[in-house]
């Protein structure tokens, strides 16, 4: 009878241990969708500056703030 009980209790710790895994696995994916939204995000965000950079610029390249004059001057 020990090894029915046995076998019955290895059972029961793996039900439970996969009934926590189960949950981890839940929330591991929860974490994956919204940061899969952020990045979506991100780059809606990004590409949306290149546009503003590439309509608003009037000057092609880069432009230091080292070449544009302070107020005082």
């Amino acid at each position: 009878m020990s090894h029915n009980a046995d076998t019955e209790q290895r059972l029961i710790d793996l039900e439970i241990k996969v009934g926590f895994m189960e949950d981890l696995v839940d929330s591991l994916n929860e974490v994956v969708a919204r940061q899969q939204q952020h990045i979506e995000l991100l780059l809606r965000e990004v590409s949306a500056l290149r546009l503003q950079q590439d309509d608003g610029g009037g000057s092609p390249g880069f432009r230091s703030l080292r070449d544009e004059l302070p107020p005082h001057y």
